[in-house]
């Protein structure tokens, strides 16, 4: 099917400027250590693996072009780019004078290079502009022209992506071509790394402008409290983000009272997976609804959320592209739930029956993935209680989730989306498209009858169709209540007294680094 670039479209519109000035870097008293915390270790550092912190690997490694604020497409790697007008061409300008870390140029070959190593993986198809690829044509050392048999929706906003989409150096494969050691052209060099710390130093030879403090380190404190300390204590100076250290409301309500500067910014979406496949009560869809309609987001949003969030009724907010018709979110009602059970065949008083067997459901939570998430767990415990559902929580930690959900042990599980660039199309490949391998994210929803068909349609619309074809996606999901969208959750971050000029990061993958102005002393 003949479509055009999405991002085409948007930018006509003047949605989104193709061609800003490039951001600046990080200003500092020369010689200083700017110290994050982060939650867990950085692991890997190969970008083409889905599995090292993603915050760390964009220190090092640059894509193409960057997500800035408000979704702004801004140049990188590449200083310029030409779209032709039935969007399967993409000419590009390389930045000229750019080196790897290790001294290889940046150029037209190693481009190729890293295109060829994992484009025809298949490991990467659920991008558009992967799946689509067909060459890539050199026309001199810094111009090349990607061609693809179609054109691919978001296209700019994939060629964004923290990963796959970045470029390393050829050195750093070893002889077998495994990834062997992190080198990219971006502003920051890894000099070690542990399970309690990495270290970064600035790199010297980069053709931005530089960072002004010679050293970065995120600092591994797994523990929420031990961060908050850690902070108040000057040991640490930034912290925060929904993927990097999540920090509750309540938390940024004490550090606000303790002094330590807090900034609030939209963040993304939390969802209520269901797993029919494994507690066939939740394979009828009334039972679905009245655990909707049997949970309080209003409250929650209030109590622990400290009026930050939004009670949720669409998988996106609607500063999401393409997030489609805002449903309402489902109010909170017990007797219409307590009905719903009733038709359903689930009767009784205090926990419900049927057929002998009690309507039980096991909640999986990880504080560690979703910061408040257990507190949550015991608010909807007791208010599912209330009309007749036993719910059962069990609280693991981030490795344990990262496996029980991709294998489906779970009755309901929360998940959050994944935040820009990767709306709405990762976040929807991800986690309902069941031909696609999520990796330790997993799938909310697996149906492939219904749903898969209206995802490929969505996927492979032209910009004229893919609003309704998207729509027809959350149509189907909120029909079906096949997922029950809870809160629009805020990101939060915090920084110490030797930071000013803060500002959140455009992105939840990026370490915000930029602007920072460290107090001498």
């Amino acid at each position: 099917m003949k479509r055009r670039n999405l991002l085409q479209g948007m930018a006509a519109a003047g949605l989104l400027p193709l061609v800003p000035g490039f951001a600046t870097r990080a200003l500092a008293a020369p010689g200083d250590t700017v110290r994050f915390a982060i939650a867990k270790p950085a692991g890997d550092m190969n970008p083409h693996a889905y599995k090292g912190l993603w915050g760390a690997q964009d220190l090092i490694y640059e894509p193409l072009v960057k997500y800035g604020p408000g979704g702004e497409i801004q140049p990188c790697l590449a200083a310029s780019w030409s779209l032709s007008d039935d969007g399967k061409t993409l000419a590009l300008e390389l930045q000229p004078g750019v080196t790897f870390q290790d001294g290889t140029p940046w150029n037209a070959e190693a481009m190729k290079w890293n295109l060829d190593r994992w484009v025809p993986t298949g490991d990467h198809d659920w991008i558009n502009h992967v799946r689509l690829f067909d060459h890539l044509e050199i026309k001199g050392d810094h111009s090349v022209v990607m061609h693809f048999k179609e054109a691919p929706l978001s296209l700019f906003f994939e060629l964004s992506y923290t990963q796959p989409t970045r470029y390393l150096s050829p050195a750093s494969v070893a002889a077998d071509g495994s990834f062997d050691k992190a080198i990219g052209t971006g502003p920051w060099k890894l000099t070690s790394a542990s399970d309690s710390l990495s270290a970064f130093e600035r790199y010297e030879g980069y053709w931005g402008t530089a960072p002004g403090f010679d050293k970065l380190e995120l600092v591994v404190l797994p523990d929420s409290r031990g961060r908050m300390a850690a902070l108040r204590a000057g040991d640490i100076d930034v912290t925060g983000g929904d993927f990097m250290a999540p920090i509750t409301a309540n938390e940024a309500t004490t550090l606000k009272d303790a002094g330590i500067a807090v900034a609030v910014h939209s963040g993304i979406a939390m969802l209520l997976g269901f797993n029919p496949d494994r507690n066939p009560a939740l394979a009828d869809k009334r039972v679905r609804n009245a655990i909707s309609q049997g949970f309080d987001r209003v409250a929650i949003a209030q109590v622990l959320y400290s009026g930050l969030a939004e009670p949720a009724g669409s998988m996106f907010p609607p500063s999401v592209p393409l997030s489609g018709n805002q449903f309402a979110p489902d109010a909170h009602d017990p007797d219409a739930a307590r009905a719903l059970l009733d038709a359903a065949g689930w009767t009784g008083d205090g926990i419900r029956s049927k057929d002998g067997a009690a309507l039980k459901v096991e909640f999986v939570v990880s504080n560690d993935q979703i910061a408040g998430s257990r507190s949550m767990a015991e608010v909807m415990q007791a208010q599912l209680a209330e009309i007749g559902v036993e719910l059962t929580i069990r609280s693991v930690d981030h490795a344990s989730r990262h496996s029980d959900i991709p294998a489906r042990q779970y009755d309901m599980a929360l998940f959050l989306t994944f935040g820009a660039p990767y709306e709405p199309f990762g976040t929807m490949m991800g986690y309902l498209y069941s031909p696609y391998d999520n990796g330790v994210d997993g799938k909310m929803v697996i149906d492939a009858a219904n749903l898969d068909p209206l995802m490929e349609a969505a996927t492979a619309a032209s910009e004229a169709t893919v609003q309704a074809q998207v729509q027809a996606v959350y149509d189907w999901i909120h029909a079906e209540t096949a997922l029950a969208p809870l809160l629009y959750t805020p990101s939060i971050w915090a920084h110490g007294p030797r930071v000013e000029g803060f500002t959140p990061p455009a992105t939840e993958y990026d370490t915000p680094y930029d602007g920072l102005i460290i107090k001498a002393g």
